[in-house]
């Protein structure tokens, strides 16, 4: 009975995950906007941007590799890779998150050191949907965080009974 609600639960989660990263990859891959500003024609898009990129990318994998493994036994002898994966996959999507974080901050308040101005006010649109695309890969990231303690906390468990 225990065995089934511990499965059950470690399956829930990891469909979360398989949404929230799911959406983030789709949210970002479909952010884009044209505007003229000052008589020229501005467009803004994830694809312009390589941390972006990145971020759609790492956020596929994660979605791929939870879809792939709502499938798969993750007890047994693939338990141990599978928690291994999910700590590497984990720090991808953490990555990929600041480093798409970093880029975003820098289109909302620009940089005066280095003469950037914000484009967040000409093309607000596109910031409403990057802000999205980040929300849902940060509770991505943290539902395999919570993967990770939760398969700790069953492994240790279970040595100890």
């Amino acid at each position: 009975m225990m065995k089934n609600m511990q499965s059950f639960c470690s399956l829930l989660v990891r469909l979360l995950a398989f949404g929230a990263t799911l959406s983030a990859a789709i949210v970002m891959a479909t952010s884009h906007e044209k505007t003229k500003f000052f008589s020229l024609n501005v467009e803004a898009k994830y694809s312009h941007t390589p941390a972006f990129k990145y971020f759609v990318i790492a956020n596929a994998i994660g979605s791929a590799y939870s879809f792939l493994l709502l499938f798969l036994p993750t007890a047994g002898s693939l338990s141990a890779l599978v928690v291994a994966s999910d700590v590497v996959l984990t720090m991808v999507l953490t990555s990929s998150i600041s480093a798409a974080l970093a880029i975003a901050y820098v289109g909302k308040e620009g940089n005066s050191y280095a003469g950037w101005l914000p484009i967040c006010g000409q093309v607000p649109k596109y910031c409403r949907h990057v802000t999205g695309a980040m929300v849902a890969g940060f509770v991505g990231a943290l539902l395999y965080l919570l993967l990770i303690l939760y398969s700790i906390y069953t492994r240790c468990k279970s040595s100890v009974s």
